[in-house]
C-alpha cells in the first residue's frame, strides 16, 4: 500500500473515533473552557479531549511524524509527515447543538505551512451523520466507499455556494460585500458554520462553489485535498485590504475563475 493510502487508513481510523468521543461528550453536554479570536469563538473541553485522544493515537502509531493543531499548536517531528488536526470544527453549532460540525484530520509531507506543503491524505468525519469523507494523494475522494467527483457543469437557474464569516466584527463588512458581489451568479448560499464540511460538500457535488476568508490550516487541510482529489480547483489569496486574512476558494472548473474574480472583487 501506498505511504499516502497508509495515512489514509490512519486518519479514516482515528477520526471515526474521535468523532465517536465528541458525539458522547456533546450528549452529556457541552462546558466551555475559552475563548479562542474573540469572545464568541469558543473553545470545549471537548474540543481539549478529542484533539487529545487524537495525538495519542498518532503518537502511539507514527511517533515521529509533526503534529499541527487547532488547540495545541505546532509541533515539528523527525520525519517529513505532520497532521494537521481540527478536532471539532464548528464548535459554536456543536456548543448550541446545531448537528453541523466535523472531526478534519490530514497528513501533509514537507514544511507544515499550507503554501509548502504537499497533502498526501485526509479524512472529515461527520459524528452527526455518521458520513467519512477521506482522500489520499492520486487515489480519488470518497465518501465511504462512494466515488466523489465535483459538479462540472454550470447549472442555468445559477450555482449552490457555501461562506462562513470571520468571530471579529471588524471583518463582517467586507465579508458581506464580498457575498453582494458573488450573488449575481449564484442560485443560493448556504452557511454550514464548518469548513471542512463546506470543503467535503464541494467535492461530493452538493455545492457547486464555497469561498471565505480568515481560514486556518486545520480548516482547510484536509478539505482541500477533498475537493482536488473530486476533481476540483482550491486556491488561497492574500488580499492586502486585512493582512494575515486570505481568500479561499474551492469550486468545480467551470465556474471557479468566476467565482474566484468576484470573490477578490475590486
Amino acid at each position: 500500500m501506498a505511504l499516502a493510502e497508509q495515512l489514509e487508513t490512519l486518519a479514516i481510523d482515528i477520526a471515526r473515533e474521535a468523532g465517536e468521543l465528541a458525539r458522547r461528550r456533546r450528549t452529556e453536554g457541552v462546558a466551555i473552557a475559552a475563548t479562542k479570536s474573540s469572545i464568541a469563538d469558543i473553545v470545549t473541553e471537548a474540543d481539549r479531549e478529542v484533539e487529545t485522544l487524537i495525538r495519542a493515537r498518532l503518537v502511539a502509531e507514527r511517533p515521529g511524524d509533526g503534529f499541527l493543531g487547532e488547540e495545541s499548536g505546532a509541533e515539528r517531528g523527525t520525519t517529513d509527515i505532520t497532521w494537521v488536526v481540527d478536532p471539532i470544527d464548528g464548535t459554536v453549532n456543536y456548543a448550541y447543538g446545531i448537528p453541523a460540525y466535523a472531526v478534519s484530520i490530514a497528513a501533509v509531507r514537507g514544511e507544515p505551512a499550507p503554501d509548502r506543503w504537499e497533502a498526501l491524505a485526509g479524512a472529515v468525519f461527520s459524528p452527526p451523520t455518521g458520513e467519512m469523507f477521506h482522500a489520499a494523494q492520486g487515489a480519488g475522494a470518497w465518501l465511504d466507499d462512494s466515488r466523489l467527483t465535483v459538479n462540472a457543469e454550470a447549472s442555468p437557474a445559477g450555482s449552490l455556494l457555501a461562506t462562513g464569516f470571520g468571530y471579529n466584527p471588524a471583518t463582517h463588512a467586507s465579508d458581506l460585500a464580498r457575498v453582494a458581489r458573488v450573488m449575481p451568479i449564484a442560485r443560493d448560499l448556504r452557511r454550514i458554520g464548518a469548513a471542512s464540511l463546506d470543503l467535503s460538500y464541494v467535492a461530493a457535488g452538493r455545492f457547486d462553489g464555497y469561498f471565505e476568508r480568515g481560514l486556518q490550516p486545520w480548516d482547510h487541510a484536509a478539505g482541500a485535498l477533498l475537493v482536488e482529489e473530486a476533481g476540483g480547483r482550491f486556491t488561497r489569496v492574500a488580499l492586502e485590504d486585512i493582512p494575515g486574512r486570505p481568500l479561499f476558494v474551492a469550486s468545480g472548473a467551470a465556474i471557479f475563475d468566476e467565482l474566484l474574480t468576484l470573490a477578490i472583487g475590486p
